[in-house]
């Protein structure tokens, strides 16, 4: 099973994973990016995402073709929230099974990645002291480099 989508509720972990679950797999690897209650010096409340569904579906499922190109026969879900959360909620979650855990590694590491550079997803933060702010929703300006054509 591969998917990418947008949620407007909580995540349902384990029937993520559970749709990952092959026979023919004996790796997994999952990353799980929650809302933080400190950013940049600041203690945050709170954060809302706004996602443009249509493009991020589209975008989300490329990604995906990419990883499984790169990484040969792998099984990936994606999930993005949207909408207000929490301190302490999860806002991203990406699960990849293979064969064998360096495919798995891999193609989870370079999913997250693109996620963070390629998605149309804006948040804001809203701050402890009242106050609200967009902030930037990857880490820094240069895509991701995991260029490595053994990973399988």
């Amino acid at each position: 099973m591969s998917g990418f989508s947008v949620s407007a509720v909580a995540l349902d972990v384990p029937a993520l994973r559970a749709a990952l679950q092959n026979p023919a797999h004996g790796g997994f690897c999952a990353f799980e990016g929650w809302v933080r209650n400190r950013n940049d010096g600041r203690q945050v409340d709170g954060l809302e995402y706004e996602v443009y569904t249509t493009l991020a579906e589209v975008e989300g499922a490329a990604i995906l073709a990419e990883a499984r190109a790169r990484f040969g026969d792998i099984d990936a879900v994606g999930v993005h929230r949207s909408g207000t959360l929490a301190v302490g909620e999860l806002a991203v979650w990406v699960g990849v099974s293979s064969p064998h855990r360096d495919a798995a590694f891999g193609a989870c590491r370079y999913i997250i990645d693109a996620f963070k550079h390629r998605l149309p997803v804006w948040k804001k933060e809203r701050y402890v002291e009242g106050d609200s702010e967009w902030v930037v929703c990857s880490h820094g300006s240069a895509p991701h480099s995991h260029d490595r054509a053994d990973a399988r």
